[in-house]
């Protein structure tokens, strides 16, 4: 710089500084507020400290101590705001540390992002929506400190912005002295509009104080607000919310006399055995606002909870019950009850099963009928839980598997063809495993069979281990025929300290989650292996940041051996591990099998084993039907550092078998199990058979020469086919499965867009009920995977889809799923974008699910209609709601009244139809407008189109607010920050979608 320029230059600074000098000697906070972040760094001491929005202070607060919390940090600005209220300092820092109830007190407050927070806990996290000066900003916070006399939030927010917020309470002469200090830095707060925010902020806090005094005035933190809870063994500060177990109690009845004790009897004492565990105020029972029940199979309560309620004194305001049948309701109860409690719906729930089989076997013996409770048809739960769909299908009931027995034994079958074992080989394994089991068994006091056996004495028969369905005899079965209850006090950590349980008692419920495998046996792709449980572990371990391989106690639902070979392949658990068998009961043959309940004793007993170690994890899993409805739960004494969920994760999607029950040609044994009668003499068969498309043939087997063939040789692998209705041997050497048929649903990832074609050709893509559950689990799992933007839906090269196949539907199988309706998809809306790319006819509900789409590409030669009136039906898919929404009202009742199809021509013309490709090219020109939509932020396109869909149904004097309240979000993202400086330095913008 040569020398001119530099004299220049310091004359500039130094009529620059003199004239700050004279503007601080008259407005010293406008220029600390204005000027200050303009000034080279050697100039700001002449202005001052940086920007500080001092309010007034009263007279009363002069003089008052109080220093900064360090955790808000060093700001670029900083203000503050205090104020003295007329109540005890514990009151105030309840309210305070009660971030929920920041919108009823903090005037900075918009909205929550996601679900509302509950009290403050260090370094838990939430999202929020501020409104500084009218504009929304998203902020993600972290509480960097909650204490009894200070709360500090960090967060960041849109543009770069970083805030603070702290609260701090004072005690003063009998009241609170209340200190608000905020800070920010960052792009947005520098320069002159930085000291307009700082000042909004500086009078939203004045506000705020005076907000909060009005709600402690009118008595808001009387009672004692919730607060976070010390867990003394760690030092953490627990959310009063987190769900804990407190108590557990178990009930086995070994000798059934008269008079006769009923499930609710059993599971009444089996409570007051848990609020003796739990050490507990002996009210802590009858203060229960929840009683969560496992449906009773040896008695039919209709509201077994409101039974067990009043044996104990309690009147609780909910009631929950499982479905009829299914062992999966064990864990669901567990999972269900503490998703309440962290959701703050509830504070205590008791959760309880009973069965009293045996109970009634011996009195039916001696020719009684036990006058238990009877309750009125008008009697239900609050709440059901679970699924009461039928477990079997009319072939699988005709050929003998409508028992679980037969359906493992068919399991176990499929898994020794999987591992290439002889018949001896793979009975030395399974029971090898079902004595390690027993041995656990022979330990549990609560067990119904306590007493180890031997493999070889498992694997002979006799007449007390009859053969029952090869290779399983009855001691390898679950034993239903049980008088077993248990009872679990469940309770947020609150009312957990509130009751007086020691925290030595507390096991903590760290996530839950739950699935459903293909719901038919014989229409899974193989017979041994669970994705549902693979999901669940999954989803488990990444909740829980720990592999399913680390949990150090296990306690796999071990109904019959081939349950617990698929549970543990599935999630990584060795069998044989001598440190970790997979049971802590002895499991259903040897510890006992009650009815649905055994999930809630395996609960009940890993609750004692983790007391024992208390920084061990345990995984307890249960199932129903034939390994078709599963849950899980993950439990430790250590404090979880993430809040309870209960995940339902996205099952990975396999082919589905068509099961017949004959075929052309010859068919690959895939699994066989012979079913004795109570000689032990083999009675009947069932065989799977893989035909040569890929279905799978099940044929029950009754011929005796057959049978003893079946019995005494291994036919995995061999030829058979069906003539005249039996069974017949073609080949005895052994040959490979042949594969599952094709998908009538294919998915193709291509980049961001998944493209999901319709792909039943010779059907015209109509849709039948397998096609409709296809469908909705692919749009599951588009809708759960973030790598995926938006999705292409089409029906192939010749025609887009004629809708609902009629075929089926005459058989009573309709198209109908049981979350997203009709046709699989229609009934419930996407979150994401969908576009139909059209080919040919678009009929009837073809039509429907092309106008589920958000956008639509259609050939010039496509045809859209909706027939239904034609064949005496109506478009009850959508298809006239949606149509009257996007077509002029005339355009819309030609097309409903008519019945007669329309071009695409005409339909583009009209608006409906985006996009007009040449014939055969509409995959192509939707995908290219798939990727244009691809290009933008997620979050952007996300808020854009829920805009558009919900802004029909806003009141007009309050849509510019809606819309302004829903646009936050993506104002506010850090994907505004990139797309911005993307512009700013020529370059592609990188999204992530926050």
């Amino acid at each position: 710089m040569d020398p001119s320029r530099r004299i220049r230059q310091a004359r500039r600074t130094f009529r620059a500084a003199r004239d700050v000098a004279g503007l601080v000697a008259r407005e010293p906070g406008l220029v600390r507020d204005v000027v200050a972040d303009q000034l080279p760094e050697r100039l700001r001491p002449l202005v001052g400290a940086r920007s500080t929005a001092d309010a007034p202070v009263d007279a009363d607060l002069a003089g008052l101590e109080h220093e900064v919390p360090t955790e808000l940090g060093d700001h670029l600005r900083q203000v503050r705001a205090q104020a003295l209220l007329d109540v005890d300092p514990a009151t105030a820092a309840g309210v305070v540390g009660d971030l929920a109830q920041q919108e009823h007190w903090l005037t900075l407050h918009a909205a929550w992002r996601g679900d509302a927070p509950g009290h403050a806990v260090e370094g838990s996290t939430h999202g929020q929506q501020l409104s500084i000066m009218g504009i929304p900003a998203e902020v993600a916070w972290t509480v960097a400190r909650a204490d009894d006399a200070v709360l500090v939030l960090r967060g960041k927010g849109p543009m770069g912005l970083t805030l603070g917020l702290a609260a701090t309470v004072h005690p003063h002469r009998g009241g609170t002295h209340v200190v608000l200090d905020a800070g920010l830095s960052g792009d947005p707060v520098k320069g002159p509009l930085g000291a307009s925010v700082t000042r909004s902020i500086g009078e939203a806090l004045e506000e705020s104080l005076a907000r909060l005094r009005e709600r402690l005035d009118g008595g808001a933190g009387e009672g004692g607000s919730a607060r976070p809870v010390l867990h003394h063994a760690t030092g953490r500060r627990l959310d009063p919310r987190t769900p804990v177990i407190v108590g557990v109690g178990q009930v086995v009845q070994r000798e059934s006399v008269a008079p006769w004790r009923e499930p609710a009897d059993l599971a009444a004492t089996a409570l007051e055995r848990a609020l003796a565990d739990s050490r507990g105020d002996a009210g802590l029972l009858a203060s229960a606002d929840a009683v969560y029940a496992v449906a009773s199979a040896s008695w039919q309560y209709r509201d077994l909870g409101a039974v067990v309620a009043k044996r104990i004194g309690a009147e609780p305001a909910t009631t929950v019950q499982t479905a009829r049948f299914g062992g999966d309701g064990g864990q669901l109860v567990v999972n269900e009850a503490a998703r309440a409690i962290a959701a703050g719906e509830s504070s205590v729930v008791l959760v309880v099963g009973a069965e009293a089989g045996a109970t009634l076997a011996a009195a039916q013996v001696r020719g009684e009928t036990p006058a238990w409770t009877e309750q009125g048809a008008d009697v239900r739960p609050t709440r059901s839980l679970g699924s009461e769909r039928e477990a079997n299908t009319e072939l699988e009931g005709r050929v003998g598997l409508g028992a679980p027995v037969y359906n493992y034994a068919l399991m176990e079958s499929a898994l020794r063809a999987r591992e290439g074992t002889t018949k001896d080989e793979h009975l030395a394994r399974i029971t090898r495993l079902w004595s390690s089991l027993s041995e656990v068994a022979a330990g549990n006091e609560h067990a119904w069979l306590p007493r180890a056996f031997t493999p070889d004495e498992l694997a002979t028969t006799s007449l007390d281990n009859r053969p029952v369905a090869s290779p399983y005899p009855k001691l390898l079965c679950a034993n239903l025929q049980v008088d077993l209850a248990s009872g679990l006090v469940v309770t947020s950590v609150a009312a957990a300290e509130a009751a007086g349980v020691p925290q030595d008692r507390w096991v903590f419920l760290h996530v839950g989650a739950s699935a459903h495998d293909e719901w038919f046996v014989s229409e899974r792709n193989t017979l041994d292996a669970s994705p549902a449980i693979r999901a669940i572990g999954t989803a488990l371990a990444q909740h829980a940041g720990r592999p399913i391989a680390d949990v150090e106690v296990v306690d796999l639902y071990s109904c019959f051996p081939a349950a617990v070979q698929v549970a543990a392949r599935e999630l990584g658990l060795p069998l044989d591990d001598p440190d970790r068998p997979l049971s802590v009961t002895g499991g259903l043959t040897f510890a006992g099998g009650p009815g649905n309940n055994y999930g809630g004793h395996a609960v009940a007993t890993m609750v004692q084993r983790l007391r024992e170690r208390p920084e061990a994890f345990g995984l307890t899993t249960s199932l129903g039907w034939y390994a078709t409805k599963h849950a899980a739960g993950l439990l430790s004494a250590r404090p979880p550092t993430a809040p309870f969920r209960d995940l339902h994760p996205t099952v990975p999607i396999e082919a589905r078998r068509p099961a017949v029950a004959s075929w052309d040609g010859v068919a690959v044994v895939e699994a066989c199990t012979v079913a004795s009668d109570r000689a032990g003499d083999p009675e009947w068969a069932v065989v799977s058979a893989i035909t040569s498309d890929g279905a799978r043939g099940l044929v029950r087997v009754d011929d005796p020469e057959l049978l003893a063939e079946l019995d005494g040789d291994d036919p995995l692998g061999w030829g058979v086919a069906v003539e005249d209705g039996r069974l017949v041997v073609a080949e005895r050497t052994r040959s490979d499965l042949p594969d599952a048929p094709p998908m009538p649903v294919l998915v193709d990832d291509r980049g961001p867009v998944r493209v999901i074609t319709l792909n039943r050709p010779e059907r015209r893509n109509a849709i039948d009920l397998a096609t409709a559950e296809l469908l909705e689990r692919v749009v599951d799992a588009f809708e759960a995977d973030d790598a995926v933007r938006v999705a292409v839906l089409t029906g192939g090269t010749e025609v887009f889809s004629a809708g609902m196949d009629l075929r089926s539907a005459a058989t009573g199988q309709f198209p109908v799923t049981e979350r997203r309706g009709p046709l699989g998809i229609t009934a419930r809306p996407l979150t994401k974008p969908l576009i139909a790319a059209v080919e040919g006819p678009a009929l009837a509900g073809g039509c429907e699910l092309a106008l589920v789409a958000d956008l639509v590409v259609a050939a010039k030669d496509s045809v859209f209609g909706l027939p239904e009136p034609r064949r005496g039906l109506a478009a009850a898919a959508g298809g006239v709601l949606r149509l009257t929404q996007r077509l002029p009202r005339n355009a819309a009742m030609e097309l409903v009244l008519t019945g007669e199809p329309m071009p695409a021509e005409r339909l583009h013309a009209l608006g409906l139809v985006n996009v007009l490709a040449e014939p055969g090219g509409s995959l192509e020109a939707a995908l290219e407008l798939a990727r244009t939509i691809g290009l933008n932020a997620p979050l952007s396109v996300e808020v854009s189109r829920e805009i558009v869909l919900a802004a029909p149904d806003w009141p007009v004097d309050e849509a510019f607010a809606r819309q302004s309240d829903l646009a936050g979000r993506a104002l506010a993202s850090q994907d505004a920050i990139e797309g911005v400086a993307a512009f700013a330095e020529g370059r592609d913008p990188v999204w992530t979608g926050r």
